[in-house]
């Protein structure tokens, strides 16, 4: 009698166990992004089992120094654990523990912003992961390796995602990817792709201040990298640019785009410290572009995708300090907000806008935390 009345429930429990897909994630990087993407995974899992028959199983957590692996299941202690039990490692050696544990449904995540680690991406490709992305170098080296590491995911039968990659949480590459694959002719892209900037022009327009006041006040805030001229030299932006234009087939390379760099001539090149005490520098050259405008103007950090898109070499890619109405939809943005406008042959004159927060890394981290889940439900 009991064990008949244990056997069914035993089966039962065997079945439940058999209809839970589990995905194996190995996730470089624990920065800010990476940290709090692990804490968010770990905090929904429990969620996501009992809501979505899925099982997020982070058997892998590193940095550039070290790594920690456990196949069961990396838990809610890992920062104690790594620093106990981390080990050194190469990235070789993470696929290695993979094909030794039979871990399948294999996903790599890199939140670094590691040129090296992206080189490695086809070797992981290779041996069975899938990727996810908020490290923008893997889609802004040469078209070469751009193109190479998608016929390696073809031929495999793997994803690359990296919705991140531009706006942060916003839903912009795969709208623009949407649009492109139903053969939708989209004629323009452009907006302020940079949260950072769209915080120091948004109140510089709205403060009678100057300019290296705001942008002080900007570093103290967080708002900027660590070294701010990271942001205002333009190349982050000219990298989102470049994403976007890769999306619809363009054949363009960052040396391609013509980008505006904000730093003065005589800060390009100083000690962090002797940047951080010449901001003075600024005021005057920037002074002037604010009171040069037109009334009811205010400035602007333009990314600008135009030309004739439907070419592969028929692209012109700007980055540039602008000036546009205050009643436009670019010129009434607030805070770090970021905002893109997409124009299209059907949209005619009337672009698709998408706005919202373009930066921070719980928002990116939650983008990311998006792209995973995305990338599950096409997983076996």
């Amino acid at each position: 009698m009991n064990i008949e009345t244990i056997a069914p429930s035993k089966a039962l429990i065997d079945l439940e166990r058999i209809k839970k897909k589990r995905v194996n994630l190995a996730i470089f990087g624990h920065g800010n992004v990476g940290a709090k993407l692990i804490d968010q995974i770990i905090e929904a899992k429990t969620g996501i089992y009992s809501r979505r028959n899925l099982d997020l199983n982070i058997f892998a957590i590193a940095n550039s120094k070290t790594v920690l692996l456990n196949a069961d299941g990396i838990e809610a202690d890992w920062q104690d654990t790594k620093r106990h039990k981390g080990t050194d490692y190469a990235p070789e050696e993470v696929i290695g523990f993979a094909k030794q544990h039979n871990l399948e449904n294999l996903v790599l995540i890199d939140n670094t912003a590691n040129s090296t680690f992206v080189k490695h991406y086809t070797s992981f490709v290779e041996n069975g992961f899938s990727l996810v992305s908020s490290n923008k170098i893997g889609n802004t080296l040469g078209l070469n390796f751009y193109n190479e590491l998608r016929q390696i995911l073809k031929t495999n039968n793997k994803e690359y995602l990296y919705e991140t990659n531009v706006g942060a949480g916003l839903p912009l590459v795969d709208t623009i990817k949407l649009l492109h694959r139903s053969g939708e002719n989209i004629t323009r892209i452009k907006g302020v792709f940079s949260g950072s900037l769209s915080y120091i022009f948004n109140a510089y327009s709205e403060n009678n201040e100057q300019f290296s006041t705001v942008l002080r006040e900007a570093i103290c805030k967080g708002f900027t990298e660590p070294d701010a001229r990271e942001d205002l030299c333009g190349n982050d932006v000219g990298r989102k640019l470049l994403i976007l234009a890769r999306e619809l087939d363009l054949y363009v390379e960052f040396e391609d785009i013509a980008i505006e760099n904000l730093i003065p001539k005589s800060l390009r090149k100083v000690s962090k410290d002797r940047f951080l005490e010449s901001l003075a520098d600024f005021d005057v050259p920037f002074h002037i572009k604010r009171i040069n405008q037109k009334p009811d103007h205010v400035l602007r950090y333009i990314g600008d995708l135009r030309g004739d898109l439907s070419k592969h070499d028929g692209a012109i890619l700007e980055v540039a300090l602008v000036s546009v109405p205050k009643n436009s939809m670019l010129g009434q943005l607030k805070g770090s907000d970021s905002l893109f406008e997409i124009y299209t042959e059907s949209y005619g004159k009337n672009p698709i806008v998408i706005q919202g927060a373009g930066a921070g890394a719980a928002v990116t981290a939650r983008g990311v935390f998006g792209d995973i889940l995305r990338l599950s439900d096409k997983l076996n």
